[in-house]
């Protein structure tokens, strides 16, 4: 069995609305190419092409605070996550579980739609970007949510998030050649989780569960640098992070790190997908493809994915953890 943790999709009276009211008008001409993401026969038909293969939903791009003010997109919240909840009704075997959406851009209705969304509609857990509008997820107002999670004993999903608008250079007003999608998702998962290390929050929820898509950005490559800090490498100490000390964490900034579970959406790639498993492990790494968003209607990245976890070396057992188990146990799924 393979269970797909990370892919996206939006449900059809979502869809409808958010036709009538997003901001870049382009994605109107490119989403209905793509039939795979709001198109339910497109979808199934994907899904028959692969034995035992099911998926555990998360909305789309872009983020319901792009969309809708504080005022609104609490409504727009629930209208994505009662879509998502009557898909996993009414197709279970295809559509285990979900994860819920929140208005982020409203921290008390996140907070609030997170318990209904994991209360009334068994959301098994909630998907977030790297920041809210500029703002990044260690901002105080957002702990409550944090605590929320892991009061439910249940998964934070983290999607980076950065747009053409974020320019490579401080003398350009844009970034260029797609370098905002390219490299600069994998540094938003790697600056996100950085902030929330040292903003405490891992001491303060020490049994809290986030996956970061894409195998963890760029935290398996650089693992050994996030080892040794800057300071650290002046203060002629290998194992005391000078600045980790200031901020007050119990631990050394790695072991933090280590705390996150990563995916295994690296576009088919053997070689990343053995090194973000490096480092993870697999009891923490989770089957993952990021469809349907490739060129052939997500075919390309769920039978990529599939042979890059078929490449590793490691035992069935754990291939298995990989593929299901690990997601089963991670979301409470029976």
């Amino acid at each position: 069995m393979k269970i797909d943790v990370f892919n996206h999709i939006l449900p059809k009276g979502y869809f409808e609305r958010l036709v009538e009211i997003i901001p870049d008008k382009r994605m109107l001409d490119l989403y209905p190419r793509l039939p795979t993401l709001w198109e339910l026969d497109a979808r199934f038909a994907l899904l028959d092409e692969f034995d035992d293969y099911a998926q555990v939903l998360s909305l789309a791009n872009p983020p319901l605070e792009l969309l809708a003010s504080p005022e609104d997109s609490p409504a727009l919240a629930r209208l994505a996550n009662d879509g998502m909840a009557e898909l996993c009704r009414a197709y279970p075997d295809r559509f285990p579980a979900f994860t819920a959406s929140l208005p982020m851009n409203n921290p008390d209705a996140a907070v609030a739609e997170a318990e209904r969304a994991i209360g009334e509609l068994d959301a098994r857990g909630v998907q977030v970007f790297t920041n809210i509008r500029g703002k990044p997820l260690s901002a105080p107002e957002l702990d409550p949510l944090f605590g929320c999670l892991a009061a439910h004993d249940l998964p934070v999903w983290v999607h980076p998030m950065r747009g053409p608008n974020h320019p490579d250079y401080v003398t350009e007003d844009t970034s260029e050649h797609e370098i905002w999608f390219t490299f600069g998702w994998p540094y938003e998962t790697c600056a996100c989780m950085t902030r929330l290390v040292y903003c405490g929050l891992f001491d303060r929820y020490p049994g809290l569960k986030i996956i970061t898509h894409h195998m963890g950005g760029m935290i398996p490559f650089f693992a050994n640098k996030i080892a040794l800090g800057f300071e650290q490498i002046f203060a002629n100490d290998a194992d005391h992070n000078p600045l980790a000390a200031r901020a007050g964490l119990k631990r050394e900034p790695i072991e933090y790190f280590r705390m996150l579970y990563g995916d295994t959406a690296l576009n088919g790639s053997a070689p990343a997908t053995a090194c973000g498993h490096a480092f993870f492990g697999s009891g923490s790494s989770l089957f993952a493809t990021d469809a349907p968003f490739d060129a052939n209607g997500g075919r390309d990245l769920i039978s990529g994915t599939i042979g890059a976890v078929d490449s590793l070396a490691v035992s069935d057992h754990d291939r298995a953890r990989i593929f299901a188990g690990n997601t089963r146990d991670l979301l409470g799924l029976t």
